[in-house]
């Protein structure tokens, strides 16, 4: 009897044109449409992002010079109840998932997956828009911090706690500080606070462009598509 299961190279093609087929590569990793990246580049004033808005217009940008235009793009950003703003967690504006690289690797299939010992952000897959590796611990430059404002589980730190958003995103000054993640999963020591993707430490010396350098960031961001 004749098969009339398609062949692998058509369902390939199917998950490329955004059908909804699900299809598996010959290694058996899922592969999937671009809908996450490190940016390339900061916007040039440290954590001064112009507010989420700002930051999310960051993520379109770099996306629609890779094809990704006709997406939604939301930057991994925290915000904390101050100054009569109120607070937003960074896990609450990026959408369901699941999340691929801008090579099909799949990163998280939803929210909880993402936040959970699961997710696949590595140095190996956690590549800019262009999809290129984001240099980190032990390459010169070191690149590796990447601003979150947020804490492990993905919600925004309380109003009670330091400010670690650089005001909400429009500071990139001496003053304020930031909470970062380590995209390559890598820190000083193996404690989990080190190695967090999203949640390792906060930035010194302040909110400019020089401060986050020195604890080797250079103002990158994490940028979803909102599915």
């Amino acid at each position: 009897m004749r098969s009339t299961r398609a062949p692998l190279s058509m369902l390939c093609l199917a998950a490329a044109l955004g059908i909804s087929a699900c299809a598996t590569s010959p290694g058996g990793s899922e592969k999937g449409p671009f809908s996450f990246f490190v940016t390339s580049v900061g916007t040039g004033k440290g954590a001064d992002l112009g507010g989420l808005a700002g930051a999310d217009q960051h993520c379109q940008t770099l996306a629609a010079a890779a094809g990704g235009g006709g997406k939604t793009w939301r930057a991994y950003l925290s915000t904390q109840a101050k100054d009569g703003m109120p607070n937003v967690n960074a896990r609450d504006r990026i959408g369901k998932g699941p999340w691929h690289n801008v090579k099909g690797e799949l990163i998280a299939r939803d929210v909880d997956d993402l936040h959970g010992p699961g997710n696949k952000v590595n140095k190996q897959t956690a590549l800019n828009e262009k999809g290129e590796v984001v240099s980190g611990r032990g390459d010169t430059p070191n690149r590796h911090d990447i601003l979150t404002g947020s804490r492990v589980d993905g919600n925004s730190f309380s109003p009670n706690d330091p400010d670690l958003t650089c005001g909400n995103w429009t500071r990139g000054g001496a003053e304020g500080a930031v909470m970062v993640g380590h995209h390559d999963r890598i820190g000083p020591t193996s404690d989990p606070w080190a190695t967090s993707w999203n949640s390792s430490h906060q930035s010194r010396g302040g909110c400019s462009p020089a401060a986050l350098r020195s604890t080797g960031g250079d103002g990158l961001l994490y940028c979803f598509a909102a599915q």
